[in-house]
């Protein structure tokens, strides 16, 4: 296989300590970082696509998404001027009420890997910390409000609405977590929704795309 599949193939499978070893490999014969990167996202898809059909669980997910991150770290210093080929600043955290991590910080390395310059507000995030976030940081494109549980879906609606009222311009809104949908989504006035990681990173895209 060439070793753009066996990149592919070994962020699928999670081998966190071969990745970064391929991926030079595949700098060295001359490929370029943007590819290797794309190639690592496509493997990122597959792997949300078998999450979502119930082939593997969150910690075949989490090592995959490790795998991918550690192949990242080599690509940074290759990959073009990160300000011009950044799609903005994305915020994100997870409401107030819910202090769930796993789904949040594979959305993480999933939007950051699309291109995205990350700022992680952690989890139990009151409603009024994601406006300041929007304030204290530079060209925010999106933010994105992570809900994994039903009884913190009215934090979610009031995170959302707190800033869309906010009167602050230039972003879109996503939502994302386990009992969340796209009527949801639609009710409360988020931009978008995505239901899981991988379908993250291609949301977070299409909305930034469509400013």
């Amino acid at each position: 296989m060439s070793i753009m599949e066996e990149v592919k193939a070994k962020v699928q499978a999670g081998k966190t300590k071969l990745v970064p070893g391929l991926v030079q490999e595949a700098l060295d014969g001359g490929n370029k970082a943007e590819d290797i990167l794309q190639v690592m996202v496509d493997a990122m898809g597959v792997v949300g696509d078998k999450f979502s059909a119930g082939e593997i669980f969150v910690p075949e997910m989490l090592i995959a998404a490790k795998a991918m991150a550690k192949g990242v770290e080599v690509l940074k210093p290759h990959m073009a001027n990160d300000s011009a080929s950044s799609l903005g600043t994305c915020i994100m955290g997870t409401v107030a009420g819910d202090l769930h991590d796993i789904g949040k910080n594979l959305v993480i390395m999933m939007i950051e890997s699309a291109g995205f310059k990350m700022v992680d507000l952690g989890v139990d995030v009151p409603a009024q910390k994601f406006v300041d976030a929007i304030k204290e940081n530079e060209n925010v494109k999106l933010v994105a409000f992570s809900g994994l549980l039903t009884t913190t879906m009215p934090a979610l609606k009031e995170a959302v609405q707190a800033v869309k009222a906010s009167g602050l311009t230039g972003f879109k809104t996503i939502i994302g977590g386990a009992p969340v949908t796209q009527e949801y989504a639609d009710e409360i006035g988020a931009d978008g929704y995505a239901p899981d990681a991988g379908s993250a990173a291609m949301k977070a895209k299409e909305l930034v795309a469509s400013l």
